[in-house]
């Protein structure tokens, strides 16, 4: 793997203001991506997980310390990285196709080499037969990969993934998983999951970040490694090692259910 940074947080924190006072967040969160990983990040609600891929959107400013993303400091939302949610935010009244294309139409980015790139993208991953189709006519699954394509049509450079299967049942989460990291690896983006699953996190992921109970901090990175010939994230969690990863992030998220 290229180890270039491609995105950076030196000694961030994040405050939250309001009538009551002063809350915080995120306190000294240091840490490196390099071209080409999958992180996944995990911890206890409320610790910051969100916040953090909305510090490297642009989305919020730090308190205090610095965010990089391919070397710029960020100070607002940039082409450079795309953002997928938890609910698919489709509009009901465009076809598929014109949903994929609002990210272009937004940055002002439509043309036809932007336009043959959509298509290619709908027809490499199964969805050029609903490209006129409307979102009520798709699978909950279908809408997800849909929103994934929109995120990709732009051609961001980091992926930033806000637990985006928690909406779905069981057996599409795992299959969308595994659609989603075949996906991802085969554009060669680099990307940021954050996700309260944590055999989702160790399956798909190089590297998981556990966070810390607020303010969040990063309590541990483990370089996940997974012994099997086939890399779907389905199948690594059959992996001999997955059992003592996952034992492992769990004992150190430190959850009590009352």
């Amino acid at each position: 793997m290229n180890q270039q940074s491609i995105v950076a947080l030196d000694k961030v924190s994040l405050n939250y203001h309001s009538l009551e006072g002063e809350t915080p967040a995120l306190k000294g969160i240091c840490m490196n991506v390099f071209k080409g990983e999958f992180i996944g990040i995990v911890g206890p609600s409320g610790c910051g997980k969100t916040t953090i891929l909305s510090l490297i959107a642009g989305l919020m400013r730090p308190t205090s310390g610095q965010v990089f993303v391919e070397g710029r400091e960020v100070d607002g939302p940039s082409s450079e990285v795309g953002y997928m949610l938890q609910q698919d935010h489709l509009f009901e009244w465009r076809t598929i196709r014109q949903n994929v294309l609002l990210g272009l139409e937004i940055q002002d980015k439509l043309n036809k080499e932007s336009k043959e790139h959509t298509d290619h993208l709908l027809e490499t991953y199964g969805l050029a037969d609903f490209r006129n189709h409307y979102p009520q006519q798709l699978s909950g699954g279908m809408r997800q990969r849909v929103a994934l394509i929109r995120t990709l049509a732009v051609n961001p450079e980091v992926l930033l993934l806000d637990e985006p299967f928690s909406a779905l049942d069981y057996q599409t989460r795992l299959a969308l998983s595994d659609e989603v990291a075949n996906i991802i690896r085969k554009e060669q983006k680099t990307a940021l999951l954050v996700t309260h699953d944590i055999s989702e996190a160790i399956s798909m992921s190089d590297r998981v970040l556990v966070l810390s109970k607020r303010p969040g901090t990063i309590k541990s990175n483990h370089l996940i490694q997974l012994s099997g010939e086939n890399r779907s994230p389905v199948e690594l969690r059959k992996a001999p090692e997955f059992r003592e990863y996952f034992n492992t992030i769990w004992k150190e998220l430190d959850v009590h259910v009352s």
